[in-house]
């Protein structure tokens, strides 16, 4: 247990509706964080070589061009205008940000905390921002100032555009802090009013504050002010319910130690990948909180946590005192198509016989940068399959075709020539965008999945010609590096959607809603991952190989805990069996696009090749039987069909035995333009075996 802080000042509790208390303490910041003490290696593998890339050699070999579509992004200068984020709200506009446990926004003359209260319904689970306390600093606007895959920071400026302070946040990190540049006042409300300080010195609260209580850790606190000189300190945060000692200490001196930022590590072994984030915090220790997928499965024994719980949208959170937070998922390794060895011989047959049919059927390449991607997938896939049925000759114009369109994507300079099938790079934008852009690309909404069709294309074509890879290398690695760069520089981020805390991607480039930002077909981005490892296979990048294991061991786990078999037990009016779109504050049974059950479970499949089958990964057969009983229920000629009888197959032997005599006989409407009969009945024939 953390011995109780001896606080300088006086430490102020909010215990709202209830009544209570509020205390203060005073504490002078720093401006060099601290590393965390004493500790040792993190436990699981050791952490892997990072892939060393020159991204600005990259971004120089191909056209620069202004074509994304953005709002002014609100940074300071030198400061990556950072897409794709749990924040990115912040960076492009107003809308609030979902840190994980606390909600923030900002607000008139400062910002405001809340701590979502999730409410379920038959088809949402929603936990919106709305604001407990409210932070006057006399602010006028804000900027960011530092950012990275877990962590941002937020200069609070005057009506001069001076700094006040910086308000600091972090995904996973239950406090919220604010430094004072200079002499500054700055006032907490609640929704009730105005925090009151009792003579003898303790400040009393009245009023609800959604039920919680909050703190607050500051100095010379009085009528529900404080004065503070630059470099000092005041930090915000909610108390879990029925709060301990130990849970009270570990957040109060939390409070006095802003985030700084976060560093990201990560290992890969045979049985975990592992993730690591350290919280830098300025002098001294902080406080974390472990969400869902940190505690499924086998996890590292971990010290200081079980000191209390919070809601979340996600389900709940448990609060760990410390700095340093690991977490482990199994193992997976790209994989290139199904496995066909002990397939019967009647069942190759059927599939030499589909593939003649899916090869005489594939249409011209579009190309937009999401379904011509999609469609040299669908075609690389079935060469592959091909040449290992014994079928070179029946593939081998499909294979020359595809492979000169990938060409013609990858030529550095093709966007001098023409207006589609290229790339180019923004340098406002900081990102590759490749022309012609669909579903908002060009406003860098679904960079990995788009992308991570090529590169799969890419690297099932190259792994067995060298000469296609070495033409493709300068253009797939810049893609490469702008959805997976494992470091920032300034040309690209690291990591553009990927979230380390929340072990998933984002798929929305500026975040534009109030319910923060979001992802739907997690399926693809775990083929975005799958593909990066596949070219990192084929162009001899072994560091690259191994960081795409560890975002698609994490992706894969995480889209289980939050997509296609979430623990929704905390939410029992919630009817169904899959999410399928997962907010920052909120988790819909919905799509972007259709209404329809078929298409809510078959987004999450998509394209339903060997990285899929991780869906099913530990997943109760009957619970897979379910989810596709819900999605077709008048049976599987309907879109996506192919992919849910696919999924089925996962539940079992009798399951796959089904789904193979279905899938012979299923409509070609079943059949999604991403994949082709014979790609699906492959992936049944390996689940079968």
């Amino acid at each position: 247990m953390t011995a109780r802080v001896r606080l300088v000042g006086l430490l102020v509790v909010l215990v709202a509706a209830l009544g209570g208390v509020l205390a203060f303490a005073a504490q002078r910041g720093t401006d060099d964080p601290a590393p965390p003490a004493g500790e040792g290696p993190p436990p699981g593998p050791p952490d892997a070589a990072v892939p060393v890339v020159d991204t600005g050699a990259l971004v120089a070999g191909v056209p620069a061009r202004a074509v994304a579509k953005l709002p002014e992004a609100r940074v300071a200068a030198g400061v990556l205008p950072e897409s794709n984020r749990w924040y990115s709200g912040l960076v492009f506009g107003d809308q609030p940000a979902f840190a994980t446990p606390l909600s923030f926004a900002v607000g008139d003359g400062g910002f405001t905390i809340g701590l979502p209260q999730p409410v379920a319904s038959a088809a949402t689970v929603a936990g919106p921002h709305v604001p407990a306390l409210g932070i006057d600093v006399g602010a006028s606007s804000y900027r960011v100032s530092a950012a990275d895959p877990v962590a941002v920071s937020l200069e609070l400026l005057d009506d001069a555009g001076d700094v006040l302070g910086t308000v600091a946040l972090a995904a996973g990190s239950p406090v919220v802090t604010f430094v004072a540049e200079g002499d500054v006042t700055v006032r907490t409300t609640t929704t009730a009013g105005t925090l009151r300080a009792t003579p003898d010195g303790p400040a009393s609260a009245t009023g609800d504050v959604a039920g919680t209580r909050w703190a607050v850790v500051a100095g010379d606190y009085r009528d529900g002010g404080s004065d503070l000189r630059a470099g000092d300190v005041i930090g915000w945060y909610a108390l879990p319910a029925d709060a301990t000692g130990a849970a009270q200490d570990a957040l109060a001196l939390a409070a006095q130690h802003p985030v700084r930022g976060a560093d990201v590590t990560y290992g890969v072994d045979d049985d975990v990948a592992r993730t690591t984030v350290r919280y830098r915090t300025a002098g001294g220790p902080g406080a974390y909180v472990l969400s869902p997928h940190h505690r499924a499965g086998t996890q590292p024994e971990r010290e200081g946590c079980g000191l209390g719980e919070y809601p979340s949208v996600g389900g709940t959170l448990e609060l760990c005192a410390g700095s340093t937070l690991t977490a482990f998922a199994p193992t997976v390794r790209a994989a290139a198509v199904p496995d066909l060895d002990g397939v019967p011989e009647d069942r190759l047959a059927t599939l030499r016989t589909t593939l003649v049919a899916d090869v005489a059927a594939t249409p011209a390449f579009p190309s937009d940068s999401y379904f011509g991607a999609k469609a040299l997938f669908r075609a690389a896939t079935l060469v592959v399959l091909g040449e290992r049925l014994g079928a070179a000759d029946e593939v081998a114009d499909l294979r020359e075709r595809t492979a000169a369109a990938l060409r013609e994507w990858a030529q550095p300079d093709g966007c001098e020539r023409r207006d589609a099938r290229c790339v180019v790079y923004d340098p406002e934008a900081r990102s590759a965008i490749g022309l012609t852009p669909s579903f908002g690309s060009d406003e860098l909404n679904d960079h990995h999945f788009h992308y991570g069709y090529l590169l799969s294309a890419a690297g099932l074509l190259g792994a067995d010609d060298a000469a296609l890879v070495t033409d493709l290398a300068p253009v797939m690695d810049l893609l490469a590096a702008d959805i997976a760069s494992a470091t920032a520089g300034p040309e690209l981020p690291q990591l553009r959607a990927f979230d380390p805390y929340a072990g998933h991607s984002w798929a929305s480039g500026t975040s534009p809603f109030a319910d923060g930002n979001n992802q739907e077909s997690t399926s693809e981005a775990v083929t975005a991952w799958n593909g990066l490892g596949l070219w990192a296979r084929a162009s001899g990048q072994d560091a690259l190989a191994q960081e795409a294991s560890w975002l698609q061991s994490t992706e894969s786990a995480a889209a289980r805990a939050y997509w296609t078999a979430p623990d929704l037990s905390a939410f029992p009016a919630f009817e169904h069996q899959v999410v399928s779109l997962v907010w920052g504050g909120k988790r819909d049974y919905a799509t972007w696009f259709s209404p329809e059950p078929n298409a809510i479970l078959g987004i999450q499949l998509i394209p339903m090749g060997p990285a899929q089958a991780a869906t099913a990964t530990g997943v109760d057969p009957e619970r897979i039987r379910a989810a596709v009983d819900e999605a077709a229920p008048d049976g599987y000629d309907v879109a996506f069909g192919g992919y849910l009888l696919a999924y089925r197959a996962l539940a079992g032997p009798q399951d796959a035995a089904h789904a193979w005599d279905a899938l012979v006989a299923v409509s070609d409407e079943a059949i999604d333009d991403g994949t082709s009969r014979t790609a699906l009945l492959a992936f049944v024939a390996d689940a079968t075996g």
